[in-house]
């Protein structure tokens, strides 16, 4: 083992240590605690160096060293492959996102589960409608003068709307509105179905014209995307647990979350689906989350990029396995959703 390779396992060790006690690391603790094979004399001047090279530093009050975020970067670039799940724990989230019955309780499930298995915040962006296409619309009588739309993307995206139609009408004619609309809309991506839905009323005869802008202008709404809708965020109270790692920031982090720009910029590295990226400190480009680490992914299935997700929390976390569960969790997310 060269000096380069040496040293760097003394980095892993720190970062082993630093991250599971919250404690910072002497030189004399790692010999004892790791099997690095050298003297503590060796083990001190390799601190002396990392700490030169900028990948530890010492806490004011401590003999003890800790990881910069350049530490945790060169720790992070060097993880050559990140650890699989136990098939327990593989199943165990297949069986929990399974159970779900449509897109809101997939992804409130996803989230709940990432907090938990992460010990972070949690947080999934849904689907962007942009990319969703219109699989299906069922048009339903509730009462004579009473419409359910339901309309199914194939993100598995539900989304019913009511219409009153201020007129009744008969059940030949809601099943001749089914086939107009479903002929308009099927297949089609989200933005072009609601330019097709505005044609329908202008086509329709005269007999349903009435009808028609009343459905269309309510289905309208459903097709359009509504930005308050585009994030859940789980496992909040995780950050309050690491207060230490948040010396006079934790009030901005938490602040930060709330603003939905800020999280949607966090998540907008996932250029496409299965790609890890990790975002440490100051790489972080919103200045109120540079005390947090971001692990982040882009979900979907079949080269279809469906959304982000990820976790936040301090750089001080266990990002092998925080990684490992991003990871296994997207990628049921894909399957669930693409696969219904």
């Amino acid at each position: 083992m060269n000096a380069d390779e040496r040293r760097f396992e003394v980095l892993r060790a720190i970062v082993a240590d630093y991250v599971s006690n919250q404690e910072p690391v002497g030189s004399k603790a790692l010999v004892e605690r790791h099997n690095l094979g050298v003297s503590s004399a060796t083990v001190r001047n390799d601190m002396a160096t990392l700490e030169e090279d900028g990948y530890i530093t010492q806490p004011h009050t401590s003999a003890g060293r800790v990881p910069t975020d350049k530490g945790y970067r060169l720790f992070v670039d060097r993880l050559s492959e990140v650890k699989p799940l136990s098939s327990a724990e593989r199943r165990a989230i297949h069986n929990f996102l399974e159970g779900a019955f449509d897109l809101d309780d997939v992804l409130r499930r996803s989230v709940r589960l990432l907090a938990q298995l992460t010990r972070q915040v949690a947080v999934v962006q849904y689907p962007t409608l942009t990319r969703s296409t219109v699989r299906h619309l069922e048009v339903l009588g509730i009462t004579p003068a009473r419409l359910m739309l339901v309309l199914i993307t194939d993100t598995g995206r539900v989304d019913q709307r009511a219409v009153d139609l201020g007129d009744v009408i008969t059940e030949a004619d809601v099943a001749r509105l089914r086939t107009v609309l479903n002929a308009a809309l099927v297949g089609k991506r989200l933005t072009e179905a609601s330019a097709a839905v505005a044609e329908l009323p202008e086509q329709a005869p005269a007999e349903l014209r009435g009808t028609m802008t009343r459905v269309c202008t309510v289905l309208i709404e459903s097709l359009v995307e509504h930005p308050e809708e585009r994030l859940v965020l789980g496992g909040t109270a995780n950050l309050t647990r690491s207060i230490a790692d948040f010396p006079g920031s934790l009030r901005q982090v938490l602040e930060a979350l709330e603003e939905q720009v800020v999280v949607l910029k966090l998540l907008a590295v996932a250029k496409d689906e299965g790609t890890l990226t990790v975002r440490i400190g100051e790489e972080n480009e919103a200045e109120e989350m540079r005390s947090t680490s971001v692990v982040s992914i882009g979900y979907g299935s079949r080269g279809t990029l469906l959304g982000g997700m990820g976790v936040v929390g301090p750089t001080r976390m266990d990002y092998p396995g925080t990684m490992a569960a991003v990871r296994a969790v997207a990628a049921y997310v894909g399957e669930v959703l693409t696969g219904r």
